[in-house]
């Protein structure tokens, strides 16, 4: 599976060395891992079973800027344009405010209600918030049902759009 997300209030050398204050990956330029939470991700896995694609938009690691995925070419049902455009920092609730972004519950309050990494846990008042915000993005880790979408692989490209 890959990831893209947006990095805000960046500062970068000429050899490619500095930081951003979201969405960090390391103090370089060319990411080759993960993006410092909170951020908002589009994540896609392409070519995968029944030679479909897989893709989404997630809140798990929270939320930093908005953002629409879309399948430049759809073919009807769950290949279709998502978004997340909602004004999630401006509504963020108190425990979850970090300045300029809205972070998550695992990293906010860690154990198991809130991060899902082992046992099947349910939708919590924080997950929630977002889910009723952007109703097609991953709000907790096990969001399945509502928040993954599939195109037939190979025929399929797709944006991603910061900031519509």
């Amino acid at each position: 599976m890959a990831h893209i997300w947006g990095r805000t209030n960046c500062n970068f050398n000429g050899a490619g060395r500095g930081s951003c204050q979201i969405g960090d990956c390391g103090g370089v330029l060319h990411c080759t891992g993960w993006g410092k939470p909170p951020n908002t991700l589009a994540e896609y896995a392409l070519d995968q079973f029944n030679n479909l694609d897989f893709w989404d938009i997630s809140l798990v690691d929270g939320f930093n800027i908005p953002m629409t995925f879309t399948p430049t070419n759809p073919s009807g049902g769950k290949c279709h344009a998502i978004h997340c455009t909602a004004n999630i920092n401006g509504e963020c609730p108190g425990p979850l405010r970090v300045p300029g972004v809205c972070s998550n519950p695992c990293t906010t309050f860690r154990g198991q209600q809130y991060c899902c990494t082992q046992d099947p846990f349910g939708p919590t008042d924080f997950s929630r918030f977002f889910k009723q915000r952007c109703p097609n993005a991953y709000s907790y880790p096990q969001d399945d049902p509502t928040s993954t979408f599939t195109c037939p692989s190979g025929s399929t490209n797709y944006r991603v759009v910061f900031c519509p």
